[in-house]
């Protein structure tokens, strides 16, 4: 739409709101002043003794603050002609009930003498009733003007600022959709070009978008278009990336907002904005819809939340559900979302017919990695050592953010010391830093702590180098960094299927640090506490999860599900309890007595490593190659 088009004489949206205070506060002005304003005049003494209190006019004297006397006149004496100007009141001419008139009266004690006098002839029936009165003066009348104007002010700049942005400012709008339309090439400049990897993705998505451009190629032979597409993968895998590419692919209107922004404090606003989501998406059809993070809204419905009252969730979902199942499939308007949960998503959202295309977005393979890299290098002024394929095999297991991240602390790096360009050092040192922390170099360690720490990455070394299935060692340092006073250093190997003797290996490597300090000092210390964890959850990973334990059999109680998380009961007996735990003890003891071994065999070697850590601090794989020799290599 035109921008002009909005100066049409109308009061737009966003103005509304103020128009409508304005116009109550005049009418709150209008009415104070004029409405409700009583026909008060001023008088002397003299004047209310003579024509009034003498007269037995008088009905009732009120005394403000010992100081101002309010005089309320008889309703029949009101009807005599010089009562006429205080008789009414307001532009309608009701009746006033009074007080009708006010003077000073000076000194309390003064009044009350000259007003006893006065009445003194009078009989008991007709003496004037007078009350006594404290009000907070001027003060108390502003505020109690003032006040509801204040909370009425507030309350509408409170549901204006909990309205989002993209609703509008007004509180009429809090039931419109948030979501933000994006047009080709103007608020999403990325295309597929910009999105390395993932090359089998980009198919199926770039399928999405030339259906939205070119219908009939598909219609014509009978294909339906799927409803929706849910990416799926672990964060930082490029799964919001993928779906900014598509809007800057598609010449079609994309809606964009997050599974959070459904939600809100008030009830029904949830599946309201689904609604006129869906409306947008329908009139500017053919279009797309991006919900990021769908898991906020498209959690599992279970009994928990079935036995609440009104779950604002629930009926959130309840409505996507109906609006995804309501629209013709080859109307143009496809639903894309992302998630790294899709295990807790609601089986009515992933049935054929709503999100019928999955798309699986894995952490990026060597090769990918270094497509990746070659992305958020170009921006960089490069060393001439530096080598994206090299940095891609240096890094397994990163994601795309994860990457991001190395070259952009790499840069900052080299900037804090002064250099002209990024060299591989500083992704070396960028790369440290993202795994295990910041170098501490200032934490104070004892001598006796030193050496312990030695020992111990020492005993993590000379294991892994040993045996067969662990991966290759590329460096040992006891320079303390982030929770770590010490690590060795390994280089994953890429495997898809990881055998029971690979398991054995990577448990003995683990407790390779702990049997160190058990044959060097005969005695354990605390600093094994992130090996045994990581020995424990691994132990049980093979038993209960992957079949390796000759006595439990081929069982497994995996839960791809998640819904044993939500049950109160444990998947097996406790017979089975008890022998899980058997099992596991003895694979954690028996890797454990094959740690000693090692090192029991590889004694001298092991105060070699040591000292040479204790001197140096960091050690690399060419360190230890001088004194164990080469590593076997793993075959599977």
């Amino acid at each position: 739409m035109p921008a002009n088009k909005k100066d049409t004489g109308k009061i737009q949206p966003n103005k509304r709101m103020w128009f409508y205070i304005i116009l109550m506060i005049v009418a709150i002005i209008i009415y104070s002043a004029i409405g409700n304003r009583n026909n008060i005049e001023e008088i002397s003494w003299e004047k209310f003794k003579t024509d009034m209190l003498l007269k037995h006019d008088v009905s009732q004297i009120d005394i403000i603050n010992k100081e101002l006397a309010e005089v309320y006149i008889k309703t029949d004496s009101l009807k005599k002609r010089q009562y006429q100007p205080v008789a009414t009141k307001g532009w309608r001419q009701t009746t006033n009930p009074g007080p009708h008139y006010r003077f000073k009266i000076g000194s309390l004690t003064y009044f009350e003498q000259r007003l006893e006098q006065v009445q003194a002839q009078f009989p008991e029936q007709e003496k004037v009733v007078t009350t006594y009165h404290t009000t907070g003066g001027w003060s108390s009348t502003f505020f109690a003007f003032i006040l509801p104007i204040g909370l009425l002010l507030f309350w509408f700049l409170f549901i204006r600022r909990m309205s989002p942005l993209g609703a509008g400012s007004s509180v009429f709008n809090i039931g419109k959709s948030t979501a933000e339309e994006y047009k080709q090439g103007v608020i999403s400049p990325i295309t597929f070009k910009d999105v390395a990897g993932y090359d089998e993705a980009k198919v199926e998505v770039k399928e999405i978008v030339d259906f939205l451009k070119q219908p009939g190629d598909f219609t014509k032979l009978g294909a339906k278009i799927p409803k929706g597409v849910l990416l799926i993968g672990p964060p930082g895998t490029g799964k919001t990336l993928m779906a900014k590419a598509v809007a800057g692919e598609a010449a079609v209107p994309f809606f964009s907002l997050s599974g959070s922004e459904f939600i809100e404090i008030f009830v029904g606003v949830g599946a309201s904005r689904v609604r006129d989501l869906f409306e947008k998406a329908k009139e500017k059809a053919p279009s797309i819809i991006f919900i990021d993070e769908i898991d906020t809204v498209g959690r599992t419905r279970g009994k928990a939340a079935a036995m609440q009252a009104n779950d604002e969730r629930e009926s959130t979902l309840n409505q996507l559900l109906a609006e995804m199942d309501g629209f013709d499939p080859n109307m143009g308007v496809i639903v894309l979302a992302a998630t790294n949960r899709a295990d807790i998503l609601d089986p009515a959202l992933l049935r054929a017919g709503r999100f019928d295309r999955h798309i699986y977005l894995e952490l990026p393979t060597k090769k990918e990695r270094e497509e990746i890299f070659a992305v958020h290098l170009k921006p960089l002024l490069l060393a001439a050592d530096v080598d994206s394929n090299f940095l891609a095999a240096q890094t397994p297991g990163f994601s795309g953010a994860d990457i991001a991240n190395v070259c952009n602390e790499a840069a900052l790096i080299a900037a804090r010391t002064k250099k002209t360009a990024v060299a591989i050092k500083d992704f070396y040192e960028a790369i440290d830093r993202i795994v295990a922390g910041l170098e501490k170099k200032t934490k104070i360690i004892s001598p006796a702590e030193k050496k312990l720490i030695a020992y111990h990455e020492a005993g993590h070394a000379i294991t892994g180098w040993m045996l067969e299935h662990i991966d290759p060692l590329v460096k040992v340092s006891i320079i303390p960094r982030g929770q770590s006073l010490g690590s060795a250093w390994y280089l994953p190997e890429e495997k898809q299927i990881i055998t029971k003797a690979r398991f054995n290996d990577q448990l003995c490597a683990t407790l390779g640090g702990r049997a160190a300090e058990d044959i060097v000092f005969g005695q354990v210390s605390s600093g094994a506490l992130d090996d045994l964890e990581k020995v424990t959850k691994e132990a049980y990973t093979m038993v209960g999860n992957l079949g390796l334990s000759e006595k439990l059999g081929n069982v497994s109680f995996y839960d791809s599900t998640g819904a044993y998380e939500s049950s109160l009961q444990k998947p097996y007996s406790e017979a089975t309890a008890q022998l899980i735990d058997e099992e596991v003890r003895k694979l954690v003891a028996a890797a454990y007595e094959r740690a000693k071994t090692i090192l029991a065999q590889q004694r001298q070697n092991l105060d070699t490593i040591a000292q040479e850590l204790l001197i140096k601090e960091t050690i690399y794989k060419e360190d230890i190659e001088k004194i164990l020799g080469k590593k076997i290599k793993s075959a599977v």
